[in-house]
């Protein structure tokens, strides 16, 4: 019904953000994905959206990316999958990230979403083996088997995707797994 809305942001409260469109606001949820990349308050901004029709609500959610929201709807394809849940998914990992997830069948990643538990996480691999943009098996790694579990840990310990990443490349590279923690953490505090 609604499938996209441009307007001025005047708020921003993770993971609601408040939308002017023509003296209509709407709020509207988004996955921390996108609201990284929002712009100030008081500036223009499109997204593409998605209405979840309920017996005591209308949620709208939006995402800077067409890809975010057919992985979105894809998620909420799934028995036992809200829309809650889908943007915790989101949240916690890219479109290419879930995607390169599910081709490798890493239930482990999944598993580090809040609110993901195992089974839930092998339901996911299973219903989406098929149902997202195909990656390569080539898909570069994220760091070495030091940079993965440093990344692996700054993810279970609440970071986003994009901050962990962030983190890891003001690491040196030869830097071990509980230094690399300690100084990743070190710099997310000064963020």
């Amino acid at each position: 019904m609604i499938g996209r809305l441009t307007g001025i942001l005047i708020e921003k409260n993770p993971p609601q953000i408040t939308l002017d469109v023509h003296g209509v606001g709407y709020d509207v949820d988004v996955p921390m994905s996108t609201f990284y990349n929002l712009p100030a308050v008081g500036d223009k901004v499109s997204l593409f959206t998605h209405l979840v029709v309920r017996e005591d609500a209308h949620l709208l959610f939006g995402f800077a990316a067409e890809s975010e929201r057919g992985a979105f709807r894809q998620l909420l394809r799934i028995s036992g999958i809200g829309a809650r849940t889908a943007l915790a998914v989101l949240s916690g990992l890219s479109v290419a990230d879930l995607a390169h997830a599910v081709a490798m069948q890493e239930s482990g990643r999944l598993v580090k979403i809040p609110g993901i538990g195992k089974k839930t996480a092998e339901r996911l691999l299973l219903e989406l083996r098929d149902k997202l943009p195909k990656v390569t098996a080539a898909m570069p790694a994220h760091a070495p088997t030091s940079g993965g579990d440093i990344l692996n840990a700054l993810l279970a310990l609440g970071y986003s995707e994009k901050e962990a990443q962030a983190a890891l490349k003001q690491l040196p590279a030869d830097v071990g797994v509980s230094d690399g923690i300690r100084q990743a953490l070190k710099s997310l505090s000064r963020i």
